[in-house]
């Protein structure tokens, strides 16, 4: 025998009557709304509205939210790492609006996304990709495709030749790393009033740009490229120390009171800036010198549609790096939303609607 509310005795398998049956409410539970587009003014009202829906929409409108909190925290600390073919994929200029903005304090990246960032910025073009023209004419003719669009080798040579004139006057002995050597290209793209981009925002602000599988990318090829022009002419080569990147980025989280990571796709930049807090957590137990409390990441957002069954990194939930010590727990008061979507979709959107928040009330 079970029994009602009341006390009384009911049968195992004795309906439940109606008026026993919750209503929602008296549990605390939030309904859901319909979209009204014909009451929807701004894109900031659109992703409120959709925060009040379910599936993708509801995902879309938290991560709106937690984004606003992370950028409105005075003591936080916000990284944003970018995989994909972002700059490509014309982004370019919403990463530059957030670094200006003053929404992030470093940046962690692959080096193409950064490669092709600074295509645009110097001025030159990629173009749509004609379906009609094969993979193989293309080849011929010099355009990379990056599905849909495509890159100019010919933009790539420049780009070396940029690369070499930032390089070549730094002196023999000096050891760089990826977060250096990006500072002293936004620092040119500055100084010669180049276009707005990624690179050229990040020196202005003052936000480090780390990409740790540098010579996985063009910039890193035009690197070895340039050592080797070096030892042609007698010189020696410019020694490249990742550790470096690594040491910088651990000292700048350890100041921070709190933490943040905005996240578009995933891959190397993703789990290179999270792991820095279980490197925090090994570090103090192994050296014990070094010993610090616990730093986790207290906001993320993620934009990826890979999903988890795949069992890549890039499908791995927020969830699951609370398991590793890379995020707070929401217990704790951690907060995160993870949108399965295209980024070109709904990083734009995202970002659009929490601009309109904040002009709306800076404070």
């Amino acid at each position: 025998m079970s029994h009602d509310d009341d006390g009384a005795p009911r049968a195992k398998n004795e309906p439940i009557l109606r008026s026993q049956l919750a209503d929602g409410h008296a549990d605390g539970l939030e309904p859901v709304e319909s979209l009204d587009l014909s009451r929807v003014e701004s894109v900031d009202a659109l992703v409120r509205g959709m925060a009040r829906t379910s599936f993708g929409g509801r995902n879309l409108g938290d991560a709106a939210d937690v984004l606003e909190a992370m950028v409105r925290d005075p003591d936080c600390f916000v990284v944003m790492t970018l995989a994909g073919a972002m700059t490509v994929a014309k982004q370019g200029l919403v990463i530059a609006e957030m670094i200006d903005r003053g929404w992030v304090q470093a940046i962690v990246s692959t080096g193409a996304l950064m490669t092709h960032g600074l295509v645009e910025s110097a001025g030159m073009v990629h173009f749509k990709h004609d379906p009609s023209m094969p993979d193989e004419e293309l080849l011929k003719r010099g355009y990379n495709r990056v599905y849909d669009t495509l890159e100019l080798e010919k933009n790539l040579d420049d780009t070396e030749r940029i690369l070499h004139a930032v390089l070549d006057p730094v002196p023999e002995g000096t050891t760089l790393c990826s977060h250096v050597l990006n500072r002293m290209i936004g620092e040119m793209l500055s100084r010669q009033d180049r276009g707005r981009g990624p690179l050229r925002s990040a020196y202005e602000k003052n936000v480090p740009v780390y990409v740790p599988a540098f010579t996985d990318s063009e910039l890193g090829l035009d690197y070895a490229t340039h050592n080797h022009r070096r030892r042609s002419q007698g010189r020696a080569r410019l020694p490249f120390d990742p550790f470096f990147d690594l040491d910088d980025f651990h000292q700048r989280f350890l100041r921070a009171k709190r933490h943040a990571i905005f996240t578009i796709g995933g891959g190397v930049p993703r789990n290179w800036a999270q792991q820095v807090a279980p490197y925090i957590d090994i570090l103090g137990k192994r050296v014990p010198e070094h010993y610090h409390p616990p730093c986790r990441y207290r906001y993320a957002v993620r934009i990826c549609p890979e999903p988890v069954e795949w069992g890549g990194l890039s499908g791995c939930s927020y969830s699951e790096s609370v398991s590793w010590g890379k995020i707070v727990p929401a217990s704790e008061g951690g907060r995160w939303a993870e949108v399965k979507a295209d980024a070109t979709i709904a990083w734009p959107i995202i970002v659009r609607a929490v601009m309109e928040r904040v002009d709306a009330s800076p404070a």
